[in-house]
C-alpha cells in the first residue's frame, strides 16, 4: 500500500529526538476500568487482522509527537492537549510492524490514519473541541472518532475533507464504515472480561465482528469438540457395520 508522507507536521530541525529520547505517556491512567477494557477490545482483535497485511500498526494510550512545538514545551506530563497528546486508540497503515514506545511522526514519516478517543464526563469537552481541532489542523488525521463506553449514544465519526472534518453517517446497519481500513465500527452488546456493556468493536464489511483472543480460543475449542464428536459418530457407525458383517460371516477387514 502506498502512502504520501505527511508534510506539514514533519519538523525541519535536524537531529530531532527519537522515540527513545521522548516520553511515551503522561503517567495518568485511563478514566475507568471500562475505558481500559474498551481500549483493549479495539486493539487486541485488530492485531490478527493487521498480521494478514504486510504493514500496519495499532497502538493506544501513548504519546503522539507530531511537531516542534511539543519539543519546545518541557511539561510533557501536563494535561495540555498541544503538548501531551495521547490518543486512546490509533491505527497507522503503510508502516513497518514492530513495537513502539510512542508515535513520533518525524521519525515514522506518517501520522495516524485513524484515531479513536474514549470519552468521559471529564474529557468529553476537550475531545470534542480542542483535540478535534488539533487532529484536524495540525496532525491532519484522516478519520477521527469518539465513543463513551458508559453512554453508547455518544458515538461520532469524522472524515477529513479538504482539511476540514465532515461528520460521518451510520449506514442502515448502524455502523460507521471505514474505507481506509475496509472495516466498520459497530456497537455490540455483550460480555467482555466478565463486564456486560455496549462495546465499540471492529467488524468486517460483511458484518462479522473481529473476535478477541478469548473468542478465537472458544471458537477453536468448539470446532475441536465438533470434530471429535463427528469422529466418534463415524467410528460408531464403522463399528456397527463391522459387527453386521461379522454376523453375516464376512471379515470386515477383507471388505
Amino acid at each position: 500500500m502506498s502512502k504520501t508522507m505527511t508534510s506539514a507536521v514533519v519538523p525541519d530541525t535536524p537531529l530531532l529526538p527519537t522515540q527513545y529520547d521522548l516520553p511515551c505517556d503522561d503517567g495518568i491512567p485511563m478514566e475507568t476500568e471500562r475505558h481500559k477494557l474498551q481500549m483493549q477490545l479495539l486493539i487486541d482483535p485488530l492485531l490478527p487482522w493487521l498480521a494478514q497485511r504486510e504493514d500496519g500498526y495499532v497502538g493506544g494510550n501513548m504519546f503522539l509527537h507530531f511537531s516542534e512545538a511539543q519539543l519546545k514545551n518541557q511539561d510533557f506530563r501536563s494535561r495540555s492537549v498541544a503538548y501531551g497528546l495521547g490518543p486512546d486508540v490509533f491505527v497507522v497503515l503503510g508502516v513497518p510492524k514492530g513495537e513502539r514506545l510512542s508515535w513520533v511522526v518525524w521519525e515514522e514519516g506518517f501520522a495516524p490514519d485513524v484515531i479513536i478517543e474514549l470519552i468521559s464526563e471529564s474529557t468529553a469537552k476537550t475531545d470534542k473541541t480542542t483535540k478535534k481541532l488539533v487532529y484536524q489542523e495540525q496532525v491532519r488525521v484522516p478519520e477521527y472518532f469518539w465513543y463513551d463506553p458508559f453512554n453508547p449514544e455518544d458515538f461520532a465519526g469524522f472524515s477529513l475533507d479538504n482539511g476540514v472534518y465532515q461528520p460521518l453517517s451510520e449506514d442502515e446497519q448502524e455502523r460507521l464504515v471505514r474505507e481506509r481500513l475496509g472495516l466498520a465500527l459497530v456497537r455490540w452488546s455483550g460480555f467482555y472480561k466478565d463486564v456486560e456493556a455496549t462495546w465499540l468493536r471492529w467488524a468486517t464489511l460483511e458484518g462479522i465482528v473481529l473476535p478477541t483472543p478469548e473468542e478465537n480460543a472458544a471458537i477453536a475449542q468448539e470446532q475441536a469438540a465438533i470434530a471429535q464428536e463427528q469422529a466418534a459418530i463415524a467410528q460408531e457407525r464403522a463399528d456397527k457395520l463391522a459387527a453386521r458383517l461379522r454376523a453375516m460371516g464376512v471379515n470386515p477387514d477383507q471388505v
